[in-house]
């Protein structure tokens, strides 16, 4: 099940994420990882989409770490390229974010970007 990321293309979780990852998968039965996406829409043209996954597709790209797993599909990739998977808790609340590298504008909300 598990695959690398092809040379070319590097995304990395954070400490933090790896963390939240993994408690969160250990609460929900049959999930083993977190799918990240890359959908169109948004109010700056792309969003990311998280969603609890069973196992990889055949094409998805894995990476683990520290006990989390996290899956991305072979389309979402090159949008994610450079990107850092991170996890912040602080006084505006927790959420995963991506710091993308390829973004040329974000809205406020940091889940929607453009390239």
């Amino acid at each position: 099940m598990s695959q690398t990321i092809a040379p070319t293309i590097a995304v990395t979780v954070s400490d933090a994420a790896a963390r939240r990852i993994a408690a969160i998968v250990a609460k929900s039965s049959g999930s083993h990882g977190l799918r990240i996406s890359v959908e169109g829409g948004g109010c700056s043209g792309f969003s990311y989409k998280y969603d609890l996954a069973e196992t990889a597709e055949a094409d998805d790209v894995v990476i683990e770490k520290d006990g989390a797993t996290v899956f991305i599909d072979q389309v979402s990739l090159p949008y994610l390229d450079g990107s850092v998977v991170d996890f912040v808790d602080d006084l505006m609340g927790q959420s995963f974010q991506i710091r993308n590298p390829n973004a040329v504008a974000a809205c406020g909300c940091g889940t929607s970007f453009s390239v």
